[in-house]
């Protein structure tokens, strides 16, 4: 525990790499288009529980892990965003299901710790394109869920993007209060 909260409250972050391909804005919401890494991701999922409680005990979690609680016992510091997979139902709504995801840092990409929790996967993913727009304030479902509708009217008809699935980005730890970055992105098909 020591470890994850020192980790998070003393080390650097290190952001996932992109390149921002383009801007736009529309309806008064800014967005960008940017093409984003792949890597290697430490990956949990959580279902049957509300959004909001789901995404806490999936981060808590990978706190842990990149914190210290791995095979080698290394704290390898942190990576933002946090990403949640929010899959939403008919209505807009989420579904109570989610994947809470962390880019394994750059020093450890090439053989990244084996987490002690087995629910933590190790995933190889590709890279991707991502519309997303930006938000800020401590975000909850009903942000994500608004600031998603936002996004989908500002896109319009003519973006193509993944529908089943987004992603719900939290950049920063529980105790900035000030200056918080949260985004919301849809994968481009």
């Amino acid at each position: 525990m020591l470890g994850m909260i020192k980790n998070s409250l003393l080390s650097t972050v290190e952001a996932w790499p992109y390149r921002v391909l383009s801007k736009g804005e529309k309806e008064q919401l800014s967005y960008e288009e940017r093409a984003c890494e792949g890597g290697r991701f430490a990956a949990v999922e959580v279902s049957g529980k509300p959004f909001d409680e789901a995404s806490k005990e999936g981060v808590l979690k990978l706190l842990k892990y990149v914190g210290g609680t791995n095979d080698k016992g290394v704290g390898m510091g942190m990576t933002a965003p946090v990403s949640i997979t929010a899959f939403p139902a008919e209505d807009g709504s989420l579904q109570q299901k989610v994947k809470v995801s962390l880019r394994i840092p750059s020093q450890f990409q090439a053989n990244p710790p084996c987490p002690s929790d087995k629910s933590i996967k190790i995933e190889e993913r590709q890279g991707m394109t991502i519309y997303s727009t930006q938000f800020g304030g401590y975000a909850k479902e009903v942000d994500y869920v608004n600031y998603a509708a936002k996004l989908k009217s500002a896109l319009g008809s003519e973006a193509a993007y993944c529908k089943d699935f987004y992603f719900c980005n939290g950049y920063d730890p529980p105790m900035k209060p000030y200056g918080r970055r949260n985004e919301v992105w849809f994968v481009k098909e």
